[in-house]
């Protein structure tokens, strides 16, 4: 068990990691940090998110001094591409038309650091999703409700109408929702020993 004692801050925009993270059963407070988040041509999909996260960590690190920090940054690809939040409802369209009847893979880096001892862990987890064969009416539905518009890949595992879209899943399922808790609830207990 973590102690509760134990400052812990959350750097995420993301309502979806907010509620992961109250699953773990701590009590932390969470703000949001506004990095560029600039995909590099030809760089590693693992060494992208965990760049990603540490580009949030450095900048989030300047609002808090101590207690336990977390960062994270998710990706989708699929076919070495990197497909990230849809900018238009078209882009959304595309991605999922990609996806759909296809495996993609889900990768999610995170920073997990101690900033009073100065100890940090920065790791990743990837999960591999199978989407069935979507209708286009289906698709064009989905996008009607907004819900792709601020997810990576354009979908979402927990809605109600994306997780309608995966056929198959091979790994963490909390990984694609946005936070491998597993992990980083490992990381934390590292890190405050």
């Amino acid at each position: 068990m973590i102690d509760k004692k134990i400052p812990i801050y959350l750097a995420s925009k993301s309502p979806r990691r907010r509620k992961l993270l109250k699953l773990m059963n701590v009590n932390f407070k969470a703000f949001s940090v506004d990095v560029n988040e600039d995909i590099q041509d030809g760089e590693h999909p693992a060494k992208t998110v965990k760049r990603l996260a540490l580009d949030k960590f450095n900048a989030a690190s300047k609002k808090v001094k101590e207690g336990i920090l977390i960062t994270a940054d998710t990706i989708v690809v699929f076919k070495k591409e990197i497909l990230g939040k849809p900018r238009s409802k078209k882009e959304a369209f595309e991605t999922l038309s990609k996806l759909s009847g296809n495996t993609h893979t889900v990768y999610t880096g995170f920073v997990v650091a101690n900033l009073s001892s100065g100890k940090k862990i920065v790791d990743y987890e990837k999960t591999k999703v199978t989407f069935r064969k979507l209708e286009r009416k289906e698709i064009l539905n989905y996008i009607a409700s907004g819900s792709p518009m601020d997810k990576a890949g354009s979908y979402g595992i927990q809605d109600d109408y994306g997780a309608l879209f995966i056929s198959k899943i091979n790994g963490c399922y909390y990984n694609v929702v946005g936070l491998p808790i597993a992990k980083v609830y490992k990381a934390i207990l590292d890190i405050i020993r």
